[in-house]
């Protein structure tokens, strides 16, 4: 059972997941479903990003290339979709692989979404009530709505799954964090969550639920570079890469204000960051290095509230593939071990 912060107690072994990266063209992702399952993760994450492949496509070949995999869907712009056609979407999948969809919705990437003339004055509004309608139509209700986005009048779904699938956000802000608390059952962090992060963030969710009187279960799912390399190359160009983009992610980590400015002016762009970063940064944002190093940075994860993990390989594909495979090897054991 969730404890009341809603993060759950009985679940048994954390869930480990793969990302298949947006970037990776897909007439390679049933091979790729495929090793992922043979390897023994537990989930595969989908990413929707502009203008890449569609989430809910992709989806249906990974799980229809696995038997038992769950597949993440990670996430769905909010602004993009009408909540009907989103829960026709959804309740098909859930209808043909029951019990292995996990769908999330976000804001999306605000450049992305007014380039294709989605955006709207309150994307807070338009992901409430997209959450909020579509969980409503895939527990079978009808829904009638009119809200600042959603539209929608004595809606019902013919074919409503008999086990709906829990509605993840993926969010990063404080007033998106509250509105997932209140509106989801899980929330998706993305790469470079601090374990500081990861318990500022579950903090701002609870404050959310309790607004919302909510008791039942708040899965807290976050995405982590994995860099199975002891020279952890790849991680010191992702995390340089973010933080020349936005610096550090959240109130958590603005301890780092300071030495990142230095480090910037110091080390200017992404590839003079990368090789100035102190290893502190590495622990911090990713999963990089040995066995030890990963599995205790999925470990402080976990202690910080994390109940999913999600590594996200390298941008090369030519390393992904093999730093998955020796992570199945080496540190999923120790993963499974540590948090049986």
């Amino acid at each position: 059972m969730p404890d009341a912060s809603g993060r759950l107690h009985d679940m048994g072994q954390m869930p480990i997941g793969v990302m298949y990266r947006c970037d990776t063209p897909p007439e390679q992702l049933p091979a790729y479903a495929r090793l992922a399952e043979r390897l023994g993760y537990d989930e595969l994450w989908v990413v929707e990003d502009c203008f890449f492949g569609g989430a809910v496509s992709t989806a249906a070949v990974a799980a229809a290339a696995t038997t038992t995999l769950r597949i993440g869907i990670g996430i769905l712009p909010a602004a993009f979709r009408n909540p009907a056609l989103a829960a026709m979407e959804l309740a098909s999948l859930a209808r043909l692989f029951p019990g292995r969809i996990l769908p999330g919705f976000g804001h999306g990437m605000p450049d992305w979404v007014r380039q294709v003339g989605a955006d709207h004055p309150s994307p807070l509004a338009v992901l409430g009530e997209t959450v909020t309608a579509v969980r409503a139509l895939l527990a079978g209700e009808t829904v009638t709505v009119t809200g600042r986005h959603a539209r929608l009048a004595e809606v019902a779904l013919e074919f409503p799954p008999e086990q709906p699938p829990p509605i993840a956000t993926g969010v990063r802000n404080a007033r998106s964090l509250r509105l997932s608390g209140r509106v989801a059952d899980g929330t998706i962090l993305a790469e470079c969550a601090s374990p500081a992060y990861v318990r500022w963030a579950r903090h701002l969710i609870d404050e959310g639920r309790r607004e919302a009187g909510r008791t039942d279960d708040h899965r807290l799912t976050v995405y982590v570079h994995l860099d199975f390399d002891e020279a952890r190359a790849s991680a010191r160009r992702e995390i340089a890469a973010r933080l020349v983009q936005g610096g550090p992610l959240s109130p958590a980590d603005a301890g780092l204000t300071e030495e990142l400015a230095a480090l910037r002016a110091a080390a200017p762009g992404v590839t003079a960051l990368a090789a100035a970063l102190p290893e502190h940064y590495l622990d911090r944002f990713a999963a990089a290095g040995s066995a030890e190093q990963c599995a205790a940075a999925v470990a402080r994860l976990r202690e910080a509230s994390a109940d999913a993990v999600v590594l996200v390989p390298p941008r090369d594909a030519r390393f992904a593939v093999a730093q998955l495979t020796l992570a199945a090897e080496t540190l999923l054991p120790m993963l499974r071990a540590a948090t049986a």
